[in-house]
């Protein structure tokens, strides 16, 4: 299958049947489980991991040339400043990369409008966006992401009750950009 997949702290489902119930990791690993898990069980041929830390990508290179897989791409990147390279992918999958940049300390608003704009440029007409989120409710994220992405679908994620009232811990969902 040629697609082109770009993670940012994410990990991938491990099959077609478990895309609803997918286990998300820790940052460590995430990424390095992502491209493997698309490789071995997706058939993914174009693969991009990107992250903001040096050692998370030195980590990942470790990783994938241990298990013999040298046709995945993994780069430093920071995602409200791109580089040019960054562009044309059919899924984009964040766990964690959006909540870190949108509750940073300077700016919050502008940064959120940059990740927004940031991630159109990445994404393909017609391509997916994943997010799994543990500080925004599915309704904020449709607002934040309103602007040319539309709703797929709302992952199930695990519920608590407190008080009576229940609610998720986190929020998993797939927007489809449209324009």
């Amino acid at each position: 299958m040629e697609s082109s997949v770009i993670a940012h702290g994410a990990e991938l489902p491990q099959s077609e049947n478990d895309f609803a119930s997918s286990k998300l990791g820790t940052k460590e690993y995430v990424l390095t489980k992502l491209l493997l898990s698309s490789k071995a069980r997706h058939g993914f041929s174009n693969l991009t991991g990107v992250d903001y830390s040096k050692a998370a990508i030195e980590l990942t290179e470790n990783i994938l040339e241990v298990q013999g897989l040298n046709n995945v791409t993994v780069q430093m990147e920071d995602f409200l400043n791109l580089s040019t390279e960054m562009k044309s992918f059919d899924v984009c999958i964040d766990k964690g990369t959006f909540d870190a940049i949108s509750l940073s300390p300077e700016d919050r608003e502008e940064a959120k409008k940059r990740y927004v704009a940031s991630l159109r440029t990445v994404m393909r007409p017609n391509s997916f966006f994943i997010i799994t989120s543990c500080n925004w409710t599915k309704e904020q994220l449709l607002q934040i992401f309103k602007h040319g992405l539309e709703l797929v679908h709302e992952l199930p994620t695990p519920l608590f009750q407190f008080g009576g009232v229940t609610g998720n811990t986190v929020t998993a969902l797939v927007f489809k950009r449209v324009d």
